[in-house]
């Protein structure tokens, strides 16, 4: 059963989305993440962050990562949001690195919600919906743990009370890898 907020483009959103696809080359070329569980890199990509600056996944090598697709709209994932705030803040400092990607239209509409939410690791902006769709984005939230060598190790898709036990077992068995 799934227990997350599906994903209904409009019909202005489906025609940003394929053109916008037509435009990235590398998005024809890389797995989706089902795919790509366990049997290979993770698809990177970069996106702008609230603060300012760009930041890319390969980057965050030797780090165990869990990307988290958000947004102001989803109910689920104003709900899962303290909870990953408390793992971010509990292993940050073991080489864990939590990214929030915002899938809202608006970035001004992320940068308002982190801050009411109380975000304290780095939010991502994919307005475009890129990075949505290179990971086959169809729940919202999706949450992603990527090992430290880059490898996607585990797909969570929608959010449930509880899953934030799910994910700090599955944090502190990547960290001790």
């Amino acid at each position: 059963m799934d227990h997350g907020s599906t994903l209904l483009p409009s019909p202005s959103r489906r025609r940003l989305i394929g053109g916008a696809l037509a435009l990235s080359a590398g998005a024809a070329v890389c797995t989706t993440a089902r795919a790509a569980i366990g049997s290979g890199t993770a698809p990177d990509f970069t996106l702008r962050t609230t603060a300012g600056g760009n930041l890319r996944l390969q980057e965050q090598r030797g780090r165990v990562v869990m990307v988290n697709f958000w947004a102001t709209w989803c109910g689920p994932c104003k709900i899962e949001m303290p909870h990953l705030v408390r793992l971010y803040e509990k292993y940050r400092a073991s080489g864990f690195q939590l990214l929030g990607v915002n899938i809202d239209d608006d970035p001004r509409n992320a940068v308002a919600g982190a801050a009411k939410l109380g975000i304290t690791f780095p939010v991502l902006l994919d307005a475009e919906k890129r990075v949505a769709r290179l990971y086959d984005l169809s729940t919202m939230p999706t949450t992603l743990l990527i090992d430290r060598d880059g490898t996607l190790r585990h797909v969570h898709r929608g959010y449930r009370d509880g899953y934030e036990i799910t994910y700090d077992q599955q944090v502190r068995e990547l960290l001790k890898a």
